[in-house]
């Protein structure tokens, strides 16, 4: 029987301002990617999600993006890899120490926007990242793009690899995402991201947007928490998953121990 984890980016309210449904997507995965308070989030938000991931059994990790509010960390930034470095420990010990006064501990690591993007096509930027994270500790599953240079980095690193495909995004024929600024960067409808889970997860390839079929390793899948249909394509993906026999863990349960 297949297994994979059902992942999403959420806490990226900031202040009075909300976003997405977290509570509601809460219940729906088994994996959450928390925002840190650099591209969203705050630290309350960080307590109370940490604090309810622990309740549900949901895996937590730190959602690390660039230091870029007003963007949502979704524009390009020209950082050095030590800061790619620096930046993503600062983001992980912020969220490490909410989990561990809840009693809980992270799972996993997950750029995000554009940081997220960079990191998995730049070898040297992804090196520095990862590097920083082995440090800090090396049992960490780092979630990132399925067969992208930051997976394969760590792949050779020896570390706890995740490789992660999206439902609610379209791709491209290299393997990379659609850009946002593209109009057909978005699935829009629940039904075309239950279409394209289970092409992923069953036949192990995904339609691009060139009308190709490309191959994809699949450990986690992702729904956005900021898609305006999120709650409704996480419920949807998660109830067509288990018709079709395939249990849903987190990803600590996936992957194996470095050690």
């Amino acid at each position: 029987m297949k297994s994979v984890d059902l992942n999403s980016d959420m806490g990226e309210g900031f202040g009075v301002y909300q976003m997405g449904d977290d509570g509601a997507i809460l219940r729906c995965v088994s994996s959450v990617n928390v925002a840190c308070g650099w591209h969203a989030g705050d630290a309350l938000i960080m307590h109370d999600r940490a604090r309810e991931a622990k309740v549900l059994g949901v895996g937590l990790g730190a959602h690390v993006g660039y230091p870029d509010l007003l963007g949502f960390g979704r524009r390009k930034m020209e950082i050095s890899p030590k800061e790619a470095q620096c930046y993503t420990l600062y983001q992980v010990g912020a969220l490490a120490a909410f989990a561990k006064s809840c009693g809980f501990s992270l799972q996993h690591v997950k750029l995000h926007g554009s940081f997220y993007n960079q990191a998995n096509q730049n070898a040297e930027l992804a090196k520095a990242i990862l590097e920083g994270i082995q440090a800090y500790d090396p049992d960490l599953i780092i979630l990132t793009l399925s067969q992208s240079v930051m997976a394969l980095e760590g792949q050779r690193m020896g570390l706890r690899i995740a490789q992660e495909a999206f439902i609610d995004r379209h791709y491209q024929a290299n393997g990379q995402l659609v850009p946002r600024s593209h109009p057909q960067a978005l699935i829009k409808e629940p039904r075309q991201a239950v279409d394209q889970a289970l092409n992923m997860l069953l036949e192990g390839k995904v339609c691009t947007i060139e009308g190709e079929e490309i191959a994809i390793e699949v450990d986690s899948l992702c729904v956005h928490g900021d898609t305006p249909k999120a709650l409704e394509f996480a419920k949807q993906v998660r109830v067509a998953l288990e018709t079709h026999g395939i249990t849903i863990q987190p990803l600590g349960t996936l992957i194996r121990s470095s050690h």
